[in-house]
């Protein structure tokens, strides 16, 4: 089985997703013009060829509950392609424990996402790096264990350490890590400094690493231009500790499902396949 470790769908019309709509706008990861239109599970099937089940990863709904509702219903109305879900949750809010109790209400629902860095410029208005300082984040993150519940985090390189020192303090919760860790700085000296701080992640035997996102920095991307990447992350975690995540529809800005299929294939051993392109996210996210 084959498995898509992380993508979004979404409804315009059932969900409303400020960051999505806003007009004008461009992101870190770039124009969003081309995928402010519905993208349902039908157009991801056929984008996602060769695949047969995938995590859906929360997208920064306005009501984060309705999104979390929403895949559930996509989910029931699926049976014959296994969708689970990563629904967002703060872990710092006074009623967190009311959350995530109705998050599990969902049948679909593994783990959850707050996002602790998304792109220098963008973190800097956002605040979001804020978590880590924040006693209520930790807690949250036990929480999590204890539920059965896992932790995806996406985050820079800027904030490796910091993090890991926070969730070395919360063992037994089990994390993805998003995109690599965003590379943002392509340069020989922005990757090195990238392997560096990841040494603090992988250091972690709970987290696992996604191969995922890694054309949001860089559109001209190529699998020569990904490699130093993608080696580092199968050197460091190990093929039992990546999964393949697509990152649709975001990264269809620059390239197609089957480009990126071809070229991650390409980029990662044979032997290593079916870890990698399924096995590991099945285990991590019981699929």
């Amino acid at each position: 089985m084959r498995i898509d470790a992380h993508h979004h769908l979404w409804d315009l019309t059932a969900v409303h997703y400020p960051w999505l709509m806003e007009k004008g706008a461009v992101r870190f990861f770039g124009d969003p013009s081309p995928i402010q239109r519905n993208y349902l599970l039908p157009e991801f099937q056929a984008d996602a060829q060769g695949f047969s089940a995938s995590v859906h990863i929360q997208v920064g709904a306005d009501d984060p509950w309705a999104e979390a509702q929403w895949v559930q219903s996509v989910a029931d109305q699926n049976p014959d392609w296994p969708l689970v879900q990563v629904a967002f949750c703060d872990l710092t809010a006074q009623d967190v424990t009311t959350q995530l109790d109705r998050l599990q209400t969902l049948p679909s629902v593994r783990g959850v996402r707050q996002i602790i860095g998304r792109a220098p410029g963008e973190d800097q208005l956002s605040g979001t790096n804020d978590l880590l300082d924040n006693p209520r984040f930790l807690d949250g993150l036990k929480q999590l264990s204890d539920r059965g519940l896992s932790f995806d985090l996406q985050l820079l390189p800027e904030l490796m350490e910091q993090t890991a020192a926070v969730l070395a303090q919360a063992p037994a919760t089990r994390v993805a890590l998003c995109h690599a860790g965003s590379p943002h700085d392509r340069s020989e000296q922005g990757l090195q400094q990238w392997v560096q701080a990841l040494h603090h992640l992988s250091a972690l035997p709970q987290v696992t690493c996604k191969l995922s996102g890694l054309g949001m920095f860089d559109h001209n991307w190529s699998a020569d231009r990904v490699r130093p990447i993608v080696d580092t992350c199968l050197t460091q975690f190990g093929p039992h500790r990546c999964m393949f995540g697509s990152n649709f529809p975001v990264d269809s800005l620059s390239s197609t499902y089957a480009v990126l299929v071809e070229r991650y294939g390409a980029l990662v051993p044979e032997q290593d396949h079916d870890l990698v392109f399924g096995g590991t996210a099945r285990q991590f996210y019981r699929i």
